[in-house]
């Protein structure tokens, strides 16, 4: 973080969460840890430019669909040198829409989670008002999914954060900041037009879930975040998921070293490598930065 203890405070007191009490120590196995590749500073001198809360990338990591928490999407190149991200080439946004075409603004329009479906229309998860939307483009107008009466008692700054789609095409959802009866992170998941609730995540210490994925390889990954006085952490887990749950449980990346990352996308390169690209929220204040931050992953 780039800024002190007391504006950091101020800054986020009406923006995060109020953080539950730490859990019992993390018990996921460790292994091999991400490694770092590299970090971005993307810079735009447009009024719509920033808060950006989720990114989708291209197969082969060329391109990507982004989506900032008020509204806007976008398409955009990703030019590279090597392992290095160079430069962003952005598409002209478009905003997201209700399903009688108004455009989505304030809690109506905070949009936070981001998967493309197979056949390639793409879903958003709301927080403010808890929802999941599907479009078939950008600007075009909203497929709402039928909202369950758990969706309407979430709090209002920590609905549904994360989005992630399988490789069957299920949506894969969680709060952000209310746990079930044990403890752990409710997981809900739309299949076939119905809502479930198949398993739940641990929750371990003070780190929230702000951003979901699953990888080329199947598996679930969970980009979470924890707020102090002393800046963002990160924090990278994964599981191997079947019909019996979640398995196998690991912590691939626990750093400060970043902004706020809350948008995520596991691919895997030219090089066979797995990757995962995270994107941070500016919250639009000069004091932060909008990076695009790369690790590569242990298979």
């Amino acid at each position: 973080m780039r800024f002190g203890p007391a504006i950091a405070i101020a800054a986020w007191a009406a923006l995060t969460p109020v953080l539950p009490a730490p859990a019992a120590p993390a018990s996921a196995a460790e292994g091999p840890p991400a490694q770092f590749l590299g970090e971005y500073e993307w810079r735009m001198d447009a009024r719509w430019f920033g808060g950006f809360s989720a990114l989708a990338l291209s197969p082969d990591g060329g391109a990507m669909l982004v989506m900032s928490d008020r509204g806007l999407v976008f398409h955009a190149a990703i030019l590279r040198d090597g392992d290095r991200i160079v430069g962003i080439r952005p598409a002209k946004p478009g905003r997201l829409r209700s399903s009688e075409g108004k455009r989505l603004q304030g809690r109506a329009g905070d949009s936070e989670g981001l998967a493309i479906m197979p056949d390639g229309t793409f879903c958003v998860s709301f927080e403010a008002v808890t929802r999941v939307s599907c479009f078939a483009y950008p600007g075009a107008n909203a497929v709402p999914l039928r909202r369950l009466p758990a969706f309407r008692d979430m709090p209002r700054n920590g609905g549904f954060e994360a989005l992630a789609v399988d490789r069957r095409g299920r949506l894969y959802t969680m709060p952000e900041d209310k746990l079930d009866a044990d403890g752990n992170i409710p997981v809900y998941r739309w299949d076939n037009g119905t809502w479930s609730q198949p398993f739940a995540l641990p929750s371990r210490g003070r780190f929230l879930p702000v951003g979901a994925d699953f990888g080329p390889d199947g598996r679930l990954y969970l980009l979470e975040r924890s707020v102090s006085p002393l800046g963002f952490r990160s924090r990278l887990r994964r599981w191997d998921v079947d019909e019996d749950g979640p398995k196998g449980e690991r912590v691939l990346l626990q750093t400060g070293d970043h902004d706020n990352l809350e948008g995520l996308s596991v691919w895997r390169d030219g090089d066979g490598r797995l990757r995962a690209t995270m994107i941070s929220d500016d919250n639009f204040m000069l004091f932060q930065r909008t990076e695009l931050v790369e690790y590569t992953l242990p298979d």
